[in-house]
């Protein structure tokens, strides 16, 4: 049997596309999470808006309905998920980009203390939901209908301890594993099978309480590290059996202060160090990880950039966010990754979120729903364009999402998109 070499060529461009093809799909089948796919504020979209139409970009879509809460949307295949309260039970609601219901399910009991808005993002994975409600029942369900799938309540069994102000973490997924933080003196961390919920470890329990923070993965030279924090503690762990490689305590010097138990922001992690951030003038940290990311130590300490609630981006070396003054009141802050050197301290309107996208930073201040585009740059912060979301209730604490260059804002119980996609000319 003989091939011509056109034939060998067409049938070898067709592989390529084949390959290429299932490539995308494996993508299209990975994690959609908190804050992006990396957890740390950035999202991959391009081609969007370089500056808005006075009033803000096109408006194309709210939701309403959604519950109370302050859960980020997350979109998968033009899916859209969140969560919100309705009564006394945590809902996940499943809508089109059409804003059509597709399905609403309760999964857990919702936290009963001070703030009993739903606050966890769901996790994604093929077909199936990850979430832990407000009284630390863990939950996976079908993406498809909604149908819960196995839950577990590693709370109770476990004897974990929440803080003051309840749960507020979004879930964890390794390879095989769902990673929760429980806190209290069984365990400090548990993973469990993602397809039937077994246990498959708890790690050693280091005392104290959960924080508000998701915990993140990491690499550091080929060793995987889950970053996980309580109230006291910074914790790294071997997720494949639990062991704890290090501990960093977080507790500030001056111990009379209780502020230091108010941990919301997950840390940032780039080539070896790790930025930590907990508002109420308690200094920032950056700690740098040995070679094979088994020991860590402090590289610098700086009480400028405190953030409250809104969390922090690193972009080409500098970290952007905002820091907490009063509980109403922050600044917008830029500070340098290596050295801590605060590059700027400015004004504007009130502290809040900071998302990245596309060579821009998404501000969105806490108060009054003020939204502003600018460029990351380390000189001033300097505002491109600004428009107001007015529509909802409460703080304006749900973390924003981008997805198919479109920006979903969440506040209270509505969701509302923006397209932000930079037209083509005519």
């Amino acid at each position: 049997m003989s091939f011509n070499k056109s034939k060998i060529y067409s049938f070898s461009i067709i592989l390529i596309i084949l390959i290429i093809t299932l490539d995308g799909c494996r993508r299209q089948d990975g994690i959609t999470q908190f804050r992006g796919p990396f957890r740390n504020g950035i999202y991959p979209d391009e081609d969007l808006l370089t500056e808005w139409p006075e009033g803000g970009p096109e408006f194309v879509l709210k939701i309403e309905g959604l519950g109370e809460g302050h859960s980020s949307a997350i979109v998968h295949n033009n899916i859209i998920y969140t969560s919100g309260l309705k009564d006394t039970m945590d809902v996940v609601s499943s809508f089109n980009m059409k804003g059509k219901l597709l399905w609403e399910k309760p999964f857990g009991t919702a936290w009963k203390g001070t703030h009993p808005e739903t606050r966890n993002t769901p996790t994604l994975e093929g077909n199936r939901i990850f979430i832990a409600s407000g009284t630390g029942e863990v939950v996976c369900m079908d993406a498809l209908s909604g149908k819960i799938v196995w839950k577990r309540d590693p709370i109770k069994e476990f004897r974990g301890k929440f803080s003051v102000w309840g749960p507020a973490e979004s879930l964890l997924l390794t390879d095989n594993a769902v990673i929760y933080v429980i806190g209290g003196e069984d365990a400090s961390v548990v993973a469990l099978n993602k397809e039937n919920g077994e246990l498959i470890w708890k790690s050693p329990s280091t005392g104290g309480v959960k924080a508000y923070c998701t915990p993140i993965l990491i690499d550091r030279n080929g060793t995987k590290i889950i970053l996980a924090e309580l109230q006291r503690d910074l914790l790294g762990i071997n997720p494949l059996n639990g062991e704890i490689l290090w501990t960093f305590d977080l507790r500030p010097e001056d111990e009379k202060r209780v502020s230091w138990l108010n941990h919301t922001n997950s840390p940032l992690y780039k080539n070896g160090d790790i930025f930590i951030t907990r508002g109420y003038d308690i200094n920032a940290l950056m700690l740098s990880l040995s070679e094979d990311g088994h020991e860590v130590s402090l590289k610098w300490k700086n009480p400028t950039l405190d953030t409250h609630v809104g969390g922090v981006v690193e972009v080409n070396g500098f970290i952007y966010g905002s820091s907490w003054i009063t509980n109403t009141q922050g600044n917008w802050i830029c500070q340098e990754w290596e050295t801590g050197k605060v590059m700027y301290d400015q004004e504007w309107f009130n502290k809040g979120e900071v998302i990245y996208a596309d060579g821009h930073l998404y501000c969105i201040e806490e108060k009054d729903g003020n939204t502003a585009l600018l460029l990351p740059d380390p000189s001033g912060f300097k505002v491109i364009s600004t428009f107001r979301v007015t529509e909802g209730t409460g703080p304006y604490w749900a973390h924003t999402t981008i997805y198919d260059r479109k920006l979903f804002i969440r506040h209270g119980d509505i969701l509302m998109v923006y397209d932000i996609r930079q037209k083509q000319k005519s």
